[in-house]
């Protein structure tokens, strides 16, 4: 079965249609141009902003025409993450999605579910001949992934509803009504490369990390999987500390919103400790197994004889870095004392990656902080600004985004729980999530903004494992409809 012959149909063939047209963050000129056909198309109601947002809007049906307005919101881009072994060009190629019992998987990337999924049902209702419902305002922002830029530069004045459902949730029968603060921090370690001698007895080795589950640095950072970079950072430390070792690369993760999944780093060591580094591996790679292999049970580590490079790190340069990076905090620090099982804090060391400018060659770490708790964002940032100054000439911060605080009296929240008893013949969990949500910063804009946050059940997002529930989806869209018709 093709995915658009999926049921609801109404909502499977829009999705398919969305895997189809790239959507990079910070490139959604075309996924935009998209959006601006369909409305035509459908004859909606839409305007583009300077950022790119979009807003399209449709009447109320006969009978809703005195209900307050209502707006439905989710954002165009997605994370493109892709295994290693996978080609693919995510400015340009389809993703390519395939059907899993009851998932919707993709081959070898990210599926873009998030928030792919969330336009879709968007687009469902506002295009439904038999929904019943208020005025709608759907809102499509771009770059929530890097930077939730649409949601900052969203103007004022440009929505007109006062109830806003927000489609960027991942948990089949849950409303979230708050969400964390983040921010991101960004370090520079300068050097000058240095050229190397030619010695016979020296050898450069390929040191490799793969297999890891990544996932989501908000929804994931609590389940124990493990982060390439700090498990390959952690071998470097003792490599180090046991032989003459030279580091010519290293490079590991990608996105600041994804725990990084692979890592890997060209080091020159005596050959004389060339059996002694594989045992030291060995005993290593068990170590890891016995600490994260219950969840990892994919990790591996690999060692290779590689070609000599030409350069390498300064060895003060490398003592500091790896001791730095060592140093540099990874995973939740604290359990909110309000909400019980929500992570209040955390930290994500994203990606380590070999660049140059126009100061020379340097490494560059990328790290993502969130909390649901203003002062403790600040906190955990400056723990990592500490750790990373160790060694980086530059450390810079974003300008971070607010979170949104829970509100349980929301009347919205009240309809959304209410429809769900009704179709489902269960409550829903009500919550906040430490994913951080466009919702904060609509807030900052619009205070009187009634919101709820929910969506079907997905899993893996942010990596190539992203799966969507068939079943769920068709659940969220009768769930989305029920809301609607009840406002």
């Amino acid at each position: 079965m093709n995915i658009q012959e999926l049921q609801p149909k109404e909502v499977f063939s829009i999705f398919h249609e969305i895997t189809q047209v790239p959507r990079p963050s910070k490139r959604e000129g075309k996924i935009i141009e998209w959006l601006k056909a369909f409305a035509v198309k459908h004859n909606l109601e839409h305007t583009v902003d300077e950022a790119g947002n979009i807003i399209m809007r449709k009447p109320a049906t006969p009978g809703y025409e005195n209900k307050p307005s209502v707006i439905l919101q989710a954002h165009m881009d997605m994370v493109c993450e892709k295994n290693n072994d996978t080609i693919h060009d995510f400015d340009n190629d389809p993703i390519h999605t395939y059907i899993d019992g009851d998932f919707i998987k993709a081959k070898g990337t990210t599926l873009g579910a998030d928030n792919g999924i969330g336009m879709a049902l968007m687009l469902a209702a506002i295009t439904s001949d038999t929904l019943k419902h208020p005025a709608l305002e759907c809102l499509f922002t771009v770059d929530e992934e890097t930077g939730l830029t649409g949601a900052f530069r969203l103007q004022d004045g440009c929505l007109q509803g006062k109830q806003l459902i927000n489609l960027d949730s991942e948990d089949d029968g849950q409303v979230f009504i708050g969400c964390a603060g983040g921010i991101d921090t960004l370090a520079k370690m300068h050097y000058k490369a240095m050229k190397l001698e030619a010695k016979s007895e020296r050898l450069a080795i390929h040191l490799k990390v793969s297999g890891l589950m990544g996932g989501h640095s908000g929804d994931d950072i609590n389940k124990g999987r493990g982060n390439a970079n700090k498990i390959l950072v952690r071998f470097l430390y003792q490599v180090m500390s046991a032989f003459d070792m030279q580091l010519a690369t290293i490079n590991g993760g990608n996105l600041r919103n994804a725990i990084a999944r692979e890592a890997e780093a060209v080091i020159i060591i005596p050959m004389a400790n060339k059996e002694d580094i594989r045992i030291m591996l060995n005993h290593y790679i068990a170590t890891i197994e016995a600490e994260i292999g219950d969840i990892e049970k994919d990790f591996a580590m690999s060692l290779e004889t590689t070609d000599m490079p030409e350069t390498f790190i300064p060895a003060d340069k490398v003592k500091v870095l790896i001791q730095s990076l060592y140093a540099c905090p990874h995973g939740m620090t604290a359990m909110s004392k309000t909400m019980p099982g929500l992570v209040e804090t955390s930290t994500n060391l994203a990606s380590i990656k070999m660049r140059e400018d126009k100061k020379g060659a340097y490494v560059e770490v990328n790290t993502s902080q969130r909390s649901s708790i203003e002062s403790k964002k600040h906190d955990i940032k400056q723990m990592v600004e500490c750790a990373l100054a160790l060694a980086c000439d530059e450390v810079a911060h974003g300008d971070g985004y607010p979170g949104w605080a829970p509100n349980p009296q929301s009347p919205l929240l009240e309809v959304t729980k209410k429809a769900y008893a009704e179709l489902f013949q269960t409550e829903p969990k009500v919550l906040a999530i430490h994913a951080g949500l466009e919702c904060g910063l609509f807030l900052e804009k619009y205070p009187y903004l009634d919101m709820v946050s929910i969506g079907p059940q997905m899993f893996g997002v942010h990596s190539p494992q992203e799966r969507l529930s068939i079943t769920s989806t068709g659940k969220c869209w009768q769930w989305l409809q029920c809301i609607l018709e009840s406002l």
